[in-house]
């Protein structure tokens, strides 16, 4: 679920930290990059519950027009078609995915989260693609997949009280969403229509090493790292270095000398993104040109060691 960039800003935000506390034991930042990490789960599950949570706010609804009889002008009792969506169905009837919330301890069971599904599910009743989840005569498995993303893309995830929420459940959770959307939106296309439901892991088996040695050996080697960066950035004024480029550069030379299966430029051209999210405006060109220069010249002294065919272009 997890990929190398989103990897990366997570080791950014941590390796930051680390150097602005005044604790320094590195078990302890490493341990706290894990927990994370471990929480942009937490927010997966979350979201993909959020639909059978809001099943049932749409099951309480549909109960409470046929207690008034109150029917829809066109004809069609109100939610029905959402209470029967086979791909809430299938989330509802997944017992990988009942099992890992229940130890994971994830739930919309509480009152704010009861609270949040009646808003949301209040909102989503007058959007477009509710109505349209309504009214459709189409109730193929295919079309209750199209319909059922479009809302979650649409209006689910652009939902402000949504966003709130999970900024004051989780501090680790701000700039996670669309990131963790992604996967959700992936999750329901990947259901089959015999019901199976794939839950996606936190990361393949290697991403765990590679954050865990990233991060501590940039810890390491961030004095080598900052003497090198000092001789050449000799003829920059000292406030272009800025502190988030010192730490993205730090980040990418540890990657670079330590990491010999990553080609140079992809090192290179990940950092340069990642500074347009976390840095400065001109950050980009200035770490492209900088660490452009450094890794050339550690190349020609032997000091970075690539194996593979086209690595080190």
């Amino acid at each position: 679920m997890l990929n190398r960039r989103h990897i990366r800003i997570k080791i950014l935000q941590s390796f930051y930290a680390y150097f602005q506390s005044e604790n320094k034991d590195i078990l302890k930042g490493e341990k706290e990059l894990m927990h994370s990490m471990q929480r942009i789960y937490d927010l997966y599950l979350y979201l993909i519950q959020l639909f059978i949570a809001l099943k049932r706010q749409s099951f309480i609804k549909l109960e409470e027009s046929k207690r008034s009889r109150f029917i829809e002008k066109n004809g069609t009792d109100f939610s029905s078609n959402f209470c029967n969506n086979e791909l809430i169905k299938s989330l509802e009837n997944s017992k990988n995915l009942e099992k890992i919330c229940r130890n994971r301890k994830i739930s919309w069971e509480g009152d704010l989260e009861n609270d949040l599904a009646k808003k949301l599910f209040k909102h989503l009743v007058d959007t477009q693609t509710f109505k349209e989840i309504l009214t459709s005569d189409k109730n193929d498995f295919i079309n209750q997949k199209q319909l059922l993303i479009k809302l979650f893309k649409e209006d689910i995830c652009n939902f402000s009280l949504l966003q709130h929420f999970f900024d004051e459940k989780s501090i680790y959770w701000q700039d996670d969403l669309d990131h963790v959307a992604s996967m959700v939106i992936k999750t329901l296309k990947n259901i089959s229509s015999d019901g199976n439901v794939e839950i996606m892991q936190l990361w393949k088996d290697d991403e765990e090493e590679f954050a865990r040695n990233l991060f501590r050996k940039s810890i390491i080697q961030k004095e080598d790292n900052d003497d090198i960066l000092e001789k050449y950035s000799k003829n920059w004024e000292s406030d272009r270095l800025a502190k988030m480029d010192n730490y993205l550069m730090n980040l990418a030379m540890t990657e670079a000398n330590e990491f010999s299966s990553i080609p140079l430029k992809v090192t290179l051209n990940e950092y340069i993104e990642i500074s347009k999210y976390y840095s400065t405006p001109k950050s980009n060109g200035f770490i492209n040109g900088l660490l452009d220069k450094i890794f050339n010249d550690l190349k020609k002294q032997g000091k970075i060691k690539k194996s593979g065919r086209g690595l080190i272009e």
